[in-house]
């Protein structure tokens, strides 16, 4: 069954769900449609989840930036997905969530791409100054890292038109000339790039600091887990396995072509050819978070009020489930020691 076949049933049934209950080993994972969901679904086509007794549901999402309420009240146990400020404001007002582990780490291969008519005619990222540019998400990652960017010159994000789109709508407001300019993510960046849909421009991983830059993490409910503590580690154990899976696969291990097939399969992308030909986001196989790009995330998000929370790194992340996933499963082992691949290792 396709992702997103699987999302149109989880969302309606999300939103009327009643919360877990403590003795429930059914999770709702909630994840934003990327290259990098390899991991979630080599660990259930391998059996990683089943093996732990878990039944873990996937639902599909634009941004985790708009399911935070979800993940509060318990309809939703965990989220893999961007930093957005919502997190911040989240945890500022209270509410039962932290962050986890990381889910995608420089390099990410995301791009600023134009629109192919302004190829040659902006050259210059100060030339985007009063120009539309679309993000995923009022707040989110991507915003982030677009305002980041522009900041290289001397700009601000107010000083550029943000026009919030999913990341599969954008390439018709750029045909449309409804958007100069849109902040993507694999695989749609070498899906667009070879569809002449867009141009790639500038890309976070040259520009942003401090690097690595940890943009999308996994955030759970912490009522939940801590009712279920050791259904949350079992979780994060298997998931660690499905991410070390993805790792190798990276750097062109022998599981290459089933994470491959599995990502095809699921609906994350459509054409092996582009998993083939182009390389996948990055992410830690220890689930390692960057805490000083962290800070700075909540700092910029205050600095362009998306946010007001002054929150210290033990508030926004508990790092115990992932150290004892690693302590478990043991040193990370990289298949291929030729690779030189940078991340993801």
């Amino acid at each position: 069954m396709k992702l997103r076949r699987i999302a149109a049933l989880a969302v309606l049934a999300v939103a009327s769900a009643a919360p877990a209950r403590a003795d429930d080993n059914t999770i709702h994972v909630a994840l934003v449609r990327s290259v990098s969901n390899g991991a979630e679904l080599i660990a259930l086509d391998r059996g990683y989840f089943k093996d732990a007794g878990l039944n873990v549901v996937i639902d599909d999402i634009d941004t985790s930036a708009n399911t935070m309420v979800l993940l509060a009240q318990n309809k939703l146990q965990v989220i893999a997905g961007g930093v957005s400020a919502g997190y911040f404001n989240a945890v500022a007002k209270g509410l039962p969530i932290i962050i986890v582990g990381d889910r995608v780490s420089t390099p990410i291969g995301h791009d600023l791409m134009l629109r192919p008519e302004l190829k040659g005619e902006v050259t210059d990222l100060r030339q985007l100054k009063g120009r539309t540019i679309a993000s995923n998400g009022v707040g989110s990652v991507s915003t982030y890292e677009t305002g980041k960017m522009l900041e290289t010159v001397g700009l601000k994000i107010s000083d550029v038109d943000v026009k919030v789109l999913r990341f599969n709508q954008m390439a018709a407001a750029l045909a449309n000339k409804a958007i100069d300019a849109a902040l993507l993510i694999p695989p749609f960046v070498y899906e667009y790039a070879e569809q002449n849909l867009a141009v790639p421009f500038a890309q976070p991983d040259k520009l942003v600091q401090p690097s690595p830059m940890t943009i999308a993490v996994i955030i759970v409910n912490t009522d939940w887990a801590k009712q279920n503590h050791d259904t949350l580690q079992k979780y994060f154990t298997a998931y660690l396995r499905g991410v070390r899976d993805y790792c190798n696969a990276y750097h062109g291990g022998s599981i290459r072509k089933e994470v491959i097939d599995a990502i095809v399969r699921h609906g994350s992308e459509r054409d092996p050819k582009i998993l083939n030909d182009y390389p996948w986001p990055s992410r830690s196989p220890d689930s390692r978070i960057n805490i000083a790009s962290m800070l700075d995330m909540q700092k910029w998000y205050v600095a362009n009020k998306f946010s007001t929370a002054d929150l210290p790194a033990e508030r926004l992340v508990d790092m115990s489930y992932a150290e004892a996933a690693v302590k478990q499963l043991g040193p990370f082992q990289l298949e291929n020691k030729s690779s030189t691949r940078a991340g993801c290792r």
